[in-house]
This record gives C-alpha cells, structure tokens and sequence, in this order.
C-alpha cells in the first residue's frame, strides 16, 4: 500500500513471508521487533473474560477525564499567577506539501530517537528533558498556593473509594473468578474462589474471605520497586491450573506476557515480549495466542506459543499487510474459535481459528471491503454477524453457517432501524442479548433464539432499560455459555454503580453488589437533567447535567464542561466519585454528547462527526457552552472545558474558536493537539490507521487545509485566551509527548493576556498517567486544584448532614473568643465566636448559633434549604 501497488491478499503476504523466511517467528531472529524489555515483574488490575467486542479500533486516542465533595466555607482571594513560565527557544523547520510551505518553531522538542525513548525513557534529549523539566517547576510554582486544597482534595477522593473492596465473582466451572483490593493497597489481587461459596451465599461484597479464596496474582507484592508497571489482562487457562498476565513497565504500552502455575505459585519459564496487552488460551491450556508489536508501536503479527517453548520458535498465524490496520484477538461467546480482528476505522476483517485445535490454521470469514465493518459471535453450528453491510448504517444482525461464513451466505436475523444503533452482542445457549442506544441512551434486548433446519430464528423479545433521565447501562462478560444469567451494570451521576444478575429465562435480577461511597453520598442531594442545545446546523445536542439541589441556577455558578466526541465513542452518563469534589463546591458538571461519538446513532459519528465534517464537533461543544450560559447554569467567563486524548483536540480547537470572554479555564490532559504536523508523519503509530478519521494530508490538498484550519497547534494567534493547563506522558505512544509541550509553548508566546499557560509532564508514564488507584488521584487533584484556583475557590469543604465526620466535637472557649478544631477530615480554625459564647452565624455557611457552651461542644451542621 505504501509503494502504491495494489492489494494482493493474504496468500501474495504468505509468499512474501515464505521468501523472506519469516514464516515462523524469524520476526524474533531477523530484528524486525524492537528490543527486548525487562521482564515483567508486576501485575496490574482485571480478569480478561469474554464479552461483547467494541466495533472501535482498540488503539485510539481513548478518552479520559473525570471528577467529586463537599459545600463551601471562606473563599479565599483567587492567587492566579502571572508568570510567563520558562523561556522556550524557537528553532524554525520548514515543512512544504502541496506547494505549501509552513514554519514549526517547537519541532526541535520532537525526540529523533522517540522509538527509543518510549523504552528507554533516559535516553531523551538532554536540551529536551531540561525544557520539560522547567515546564514542571514553573507548574509546581504556580500551583503552590494550591498544596493545602490538593491534599483536601485528594483526601476527598480517597475518602470516596472502598479501601478495601472487590468485584463481584464471575462463575467459570469450578471456580468463581474475581479481583479485589486490600486497605491501602494499589493495584488489585486476581483472586477466586469455589463457585459453590459464591453461589451459596457465602460472599457478600464487605464480608470476610470465603474459605476456599485463593489468591493467584498479587499486583501489590509484583509491582514492588517499580516505578510504573500497568496490567494488560490476567487469564486463567481452561483447565484452571495456570494463570497468565501481561504487564508494562514503562507505560510505552509494549506489554510482556508471564505464567503461573497455581498449585505451586512457580513461574514458568515461558516470557513473550514486546505483546499488546491482550491475548487467548487455546482449550488445550498449553497454548497461546497473542499479538506483536513493531517498532513504530503497531500490531502487526499474530504468534501460537507452546508452553515450555522459546519464543522464537513460535509460529506465525498472520501479518497485517496494511500499516493502516489494527491487529488483535478475542474469543468467541462459546470459546470454541479465536478471533483475530483486522480494522481501521470504517473496515474490518475477521479470521477464525478453532480453539479446541492446537494446529489448526485461520480461516477468513468475510475479505476485507472498503466500508464494510462486521463482527463474529458463534451460535451453535452457524455465527451471528454484527455488519453495517447493505448501508445498515446503525447495524443490522445476520447469521451464516461457520462451513461457509463469506458474504454470499449472509442471511438477515435482526434489520437494520434507523435511530435504533446496535452497539454489540452477546450469545447464551437459547438467547441473543443486544446492546443498543436509543436517544442517546443504552438499553438492553434479550431474545429467545432457537435453530431450525440450519436457520436461526428469535422470538420473545423483550427490552431492559431504567427510568432515569441519563444513565449508563453495561452488559458485562461471562466465561460460561451454558448459563441464563448475565452480568449487568448500571450507575448514573447521581447514583452509584449497581451490579446485577439478571436471568434472562426468568426475567428476574439479583443485586449482587452497590458502590459504597465511604464517606457517605446522598443521591437525593442532587439533580441531574437531560437537557439540548441547538448547533449552528440547527442539530439539537444532548447535554448531562448534574448539580447539587442547593445550587443555584441563575447565572452564578462555575461550570465544567467535558467532552471527547471522536472514533465513534460516546460519553456515558454514569456515576464519578471523583468530580464530587467540583460539584461539592458549587459547581454544575455537564458532558456534552457532541458529534463525533455515537451518543445518537452511527450518523452522528460516520459522516457527521468525521473527516471533512469534523467541525461540527467543535461547533457542538460551543453551541453547548452558549446554551449553559443562556439557561442560566453559569455565565459568560465562569466555565472551564476538559478533555483527553482525542478531547483534547476539542478542547483546543473550541479555545480557538470560542467567542473572547466565553471560557475561563482550558484542560487538555494528554491532548492530540498537533493533528497537522501528527497527520502528516508516516512513522508515528497512530498517523496510517487513522487516516480515515481525519484525511490523509500527505495526499490531499483538501485534506490538509482542512486539518490545519482546526489543528489547535496551527490555529494559535495573537489573542486573549482562557487559563490553560496541559498534561502529557513521556512515554505515550498515542499522543507523544511534544504535542502537549509544543502547544503550550505556543499559546504562552502568543497569548495578549496574563493568563496561566501551564504543562505537566509525567515523566514516567505514558497515555493513562499514573498506574495506581490512589496515585492516578494525585493528577487529578492537580486538575481540580488549578480549576479553584482560577475561579477563586480556594476553599475549606463543610461536611453535610449523612457524611462522614458530619457530627465533630469542637473545644469552645469559655469566655466567648476563638474556638478551634482538630477533625481529621475537615481542620476549621480560629471561627470567631458569637456574643453569646456559641458560633458566629454565617448566612453562607449555615452554622448554628449554640449559644453559650463550656468545654466540648457536640456540633451537628444543618442542611442549609437557602
């Protein structure tokens, strides 16, 4: 494809490998992977397990971001610096396409060796270490006057999750399978029990150990000494004697893949390198398949491992011919074949290899088509196909016998309905459960499904779904198909997460367990609505809102607005301990179901939000900010937009071309910024695959000036701009590290204003940041501290009634003067005191006046109605 010539199919690439000699594993001997890494010595955080496939290509740019506490005390003055931050040099590199030529004055922070470095985080440019190292004391001098509401906040969040907590057990066999964590532990322990202690009742969420609990996999004793380590998946093998799990150590996502045997606690000797984090057993349990990565971080072969075999003399399954595709494997709902999945964005191509043959070879389901997009689950003799074949634009469900699975043989099941998106299925013995969103909310249908004379057909459907106004709906894996229970979840902003059982035969539903908020959470406190603004384009967007009830709507309020609206991934209205903390403190929260996701069908992505349609998501996410503004939410230069990832190119594209005076605060955590210069770099891992998302600019003059007049990076000028903070990760092969670096450099230069332009840069971390539960806090603090600060409210929280620490004792001076008070949680000091010897009333903070009072004085704060 590179060279021009056309596709020639996989038998062409099977020559091509038998000539090159790279027919088994000579990938290992011939160099063409990168070197090797340290072997893995921990382990990060959930069982791997069989469940519904996301039609998204596994390697985007994924969204991040999130948010949680108390009502406020005394506003302190905002202490917004107006430091310029480190001065950057300017090393112009001229660029020319298409007769266009283009200065980047910041390219030199682009590491020439940044293979290397993602690796080898030492071997970085020294004139670049230094630079971003100055980037992050200039942050953390800023930021000081923050360290006190940092450590708050972070105490906030921590006070929120279950110290010691754990997942609901997952039945396979024997065995009942699960993940815990122990009190004050950071990564999770892959654990698992008898399935009759389970199913007896023996395990209830906060109980003890049940006493047939073993623990297989501790990621706290692994990761010890590790300066970041991060866990692919962990799975047991079919006869649930051995466990395996990969790992990543630099957090370059370049994965290593162990074994354990469970009787023993030994490792084997077995170690597969420079993996994707996924991989599948084969029913024999002494055979692996898994995926390898090239040196530009691409998924490029698929490898079989026998147990006790060194790895370079593996087997190779199949190499991905096109640098524009994704490589990985799954299972199918019966475990019987393996999947290995080729896509892009808009096509796809599925191999099947049968799991209870350690030798077989795959075998092609449909050949790839420019377009079309399917994938596989297995019923009986026959699959069940997901496709948008036929323009199914929303997806449509058909079967075909597995002899022979092509096209030809596609026979309708469930049609295609327009405004009805078929996001994913799942298949029992005698059902077919589908997940789909409607009006931008998730349901569930569950169908009967029988085989008659080599067809399949469905019958007694019915649908699950709750009343909420927005709410997020999750059908979970499962490792058994001979089963009528499903495993659901369901959560909304204002309610916890719930896990369910749900027997789809009886129609009936077991809580097996509710996210405990320790600190305590009142759903009733808050008000969450489904609210739309109008776009440009006269499109109505949903918009998430979740406020506390005390808040007031008129205008006053800081708001935080969140967005992502790319690849087709749509923002779940679920629930986040974390951004309490914002909405504690007056706040309204909104996420904005922009173009670009598939919150209201695929059109809303494919071609609304994509490629030369893509500024309707940037036009969308402003309609947004202006309707919040209009209904009296917030105000004009009182909101603050985030985004990760891919919704960092939101936030700065909306930066740019938001009215002057609309947004106060601009966060792009790991943000994909630089899209022209990024777009237009063949070797970067994301550039090819990703064409069909936003253009290829090396090819198309329309597509680069297109690219370039929405590119953050390309559209900074000379004006006013909102208080800006980065985020990036030296390691992160999705967005590199220079993006985040090179913007904010820019927009520091160019800025007319005093306005903060701030980059924190993770030195030891790639895309995800930080690895553990309570170190990934620590970022986010920082980004909840910044947004105080630059909206004023740097403030104490005051616990409510039903929280923790809600009821204190206060040592009260006799005569009248200062009281002062020692709560670990919530430290208040020096209240002056009223006339009458009790505490002064303030009509903004609720205090009651206690009158006279000597010695310890039992305060209960009220829940202020005004």
């Amino acid at each position: 494809r590179q060279m021009g010539l056309p596709y020639t199919g996989v038998a062409a690439v099977a020559m091509i490998c038998a000539a090159t000699q790279l027919g088994r594993a000579a990938a290992f001997q011939a160099g063409r992977l990168p070197s090797f890494v340290s072997p893995g010595q921990s382990v990060g955080r959930s069982l791997v397990m069989r469940q519904p496939r996301l039609r998204l290509a596994p390697h985007t740019r994924g969204a991040s971001g999130g948010a949680d506490s108390a009502s406020t005390c005394t506003m302190t003055a905002s202490p917004v610096g107006t430091s310029k931050g480190p001065a950057v040099k300017e090393v112009p590199v001229e660029y020319e396409y298409h007769g266009i030529k283009r200065i980047d004055n910041y390219a030199w922070m682009k590491d020439d060796k940044w293979q290397q470095v993602l690796r080898e985080p030492e071997v970085l440019r020294q004139d670049i270490r230094e630079h971003l190292e100055a980037e992050n004391r200039h942050v953390d001098q800023v930021l000081a006057p923050t360290k006190e509401i940092q450590k708050t906040l972070l105490d906030e969040m921590k006070g929120r999750m279950a110290q010691a907590d754990s997942s609901v057990p997952l039945p396979d066999g024997p065995w009942a399978y699960f993940s815990r964590y122990v009190e004050g532990g950071e990564y999770p322990i892959a654990s698992r029990m008898l399935r009759t202690d389970f199913e007896s009742g023996l395990w209830t969420p906060d109980g003890p150990p049940t006493p047939s609990q073993e623990d297989l996999i501790d990621a706290n004793e692994l990761g010890k000494g590790q300066s970041f380590f991060k866990l692919g998946v962990t799975s047991h093998s079919p006869d649930h004697k051995l466990m395996a799990y990969s790992t990543d150590l630099k957090g370059s996502e370049y994965f290593t893949i162990r074994v354990k045997c469970i009787a023993t606690g030994e490792l084997l000797e077995d170690e597969l390198v420079n993996c994707s984090s996924s991989f599948v057993w084969l029913k024999d349990s002494q055979t692996i398949v898994y995926v390898v990565i090239d040196d530009n971080h691409r998924e490029k072969w698929v490898y079989r491992h026998k147990l006790g075999t060194p790895q370079s003399e593996d087997e190779m399954l199949y190499m991905e011919p096109d640098d524009g595709f994704f490589l990985g494997v799954g299972l199918t709902d019966t475990g019987d074949y393996v999947l290995l999945e080729s896509s892009d964005h808009d096509t796809s191509e599925v191999r099947m290899l049968d799991a209870r043959d350690p030798l077989a070879k795959p075998v092609l389901v449909q050949e790839r088509e420019v377009g079309l997009r399917y994938e596989v689950s297995d019923y009986k003799e026959n699959l069940i196909i997901l496709t948008n074949e036929g323009g199914a634009f929303d997806f449509k469900i058909v079967t075909a016998p597995i002899s022979s699975p092509g096209q030809a043989n596609w026979r309708e099941l469930v049609p295609h309905k327009e405004g009805v998106l078929i996001r994913g299925i799942q298949t029992l013995d005698g059902y077919l459960i589908r997940s789909e969103r409607v009006s931008a909310l998730p349901r569930l249908v569950v169908a009967s499904c029988a085989v008659s004379k080599d067809a399949i057909s469905l019958d007694g459907e019915h649908v699950i779904s709750f009343d909420e106004e927005a709410y997020s709906l999750g059908l979970g894996g499962s490792y058994e198909h001979n089963t009528t229970n499903i495993r659901i979840s369901y959560s909304s902003p204002t309610t916890p997460e719930s896990s369910f059982d749900y027997d789809v035969a009886k129609r009936e539903r077991v809580l097996r367990k509710m996210q405990k908020v320790p600190s305590g959470h009142t759903p009733e406190d808050y008000v969450c609505r489904r609210i739309h603004a109008t776009a440009p384009d006269g499109v109505k967007v949903p918009m998430t809102v979740v406020h506390r009830k005390d808040t007031p709507v008129d205008g006053s309020a800081p708001l935080l607005l969140y967005g992502y609206g790319s690849y087709g991934i749509s923002m779940p209205a679920s629930f986040s301990t974390n951004r309490l903390s914002m909405i504690d403190r007056g706040f309204v929260y909104a996420i904005a179901h922009i173009r670009g996701g598939t919150d209201c069908g695929y059109k809303w992505y494919d071609p609304d939000g994509k490629m030369f349609n893509k500024k309707n998501t940037f036009s969308d996410f402003i309609a947004c900010a202006e309707y919040l503004v209009k209904e009296k939410f917030t105000s004009e230069g009182n909101i603050a937009i985030q985004g990760g990832s891919a919704g960092g190119l939101l936030v700065g594209a909306s930066m740019n071309l938001a009215r002057e005076g609309l947004l106060k605060a601009v966060v792009g955590e790991v943000p994909f910024v630089d899209v022209l210069n990024t777009m237009c770099d063949l070797s970067l891992p994301l550039t090819p695959p990703e064409f069909p998302e936003w253009g290829n600019p090396t090819e198309s003059k329309e597509a680069y000036d297109y690219i370039q007049s929405y590119s953050p990076y390309d559209q900074v000028t000379a004006r006013k701009y909102p208080h800006l903070l980065a985020t990036g990760g030296l390691t992160d092969p999705r967005v590199t590290y220079w993006e985040p670096a090179k913007w904010v450099a820019k927009v520091r230069k160019e800025r007319t204003d005093d306005g903060l332009s701030l980059c924190k840069m993770n030195m030891g971390a790639g895309h995800a940041g930080k690895s553990g539960r309570f170190d990934k806090l620590d970022d986010i603090a920082l980004v909840y501290a910044f947004l105080l600060m630059v909206h004023g409210k740097l403030e104490l929280p005051m616990p409510r009634e039903g929280r923790k620490h809600s009821v204190i004792q206060l040592p009260v001076n006799a005569d009248g003067g200062f009281l002062s008070c020692a709560s670990s949680a919530h430290p208040i000091s020096d209240r002056p005191a009223s006339p009458r010897g009790g505490i002064c009333r303030n009509g903004d903070h609720g205090w009651d006046d206690l009158g006279s009072i000597k010695g310890q004085a039992e305060l209960k704060y009220p829940r202020d109605e005004d």
